[in-house]
């Protein structure tokens, strides 16, 4: 799946690392979550993903502990 991903700002070398690797990748302030195919999230704020996860029915990645190849992984395999 190379489709479109939102990723938290805080995340931008994951979003540069994702971008190389041909996904389009947007901020997720700025999304609308019915448009994106994946969420990628920092995990500093849990009540934030409850939140997205109830918003939204496309898949939401916890980058925390992962690397960028764990997350693009990840997206692989959805």
């Amino acid at each position: 799946m190379n489709g479109l991903i939102a990723v938290e700002k805080n995340l931008s070398r994951l979003a540069d690392f994702l971008e190389n690797e041909g996904y389009e990748v947007i901020d997720l302030d700025e999304s609308s979550l019915d448009t994106v195919d994946a969420v990628v999230v920092s995990g500093a704020d849990n009540n934030l993903m409850n939140i997205e996860t109830a918003l939204t029915d496309v898949p939401v990645i916890d980058a925390t502990g992962k690397s960028a190849a764990d997350i693009l992984a990840e997206l692989q395999k959805l």
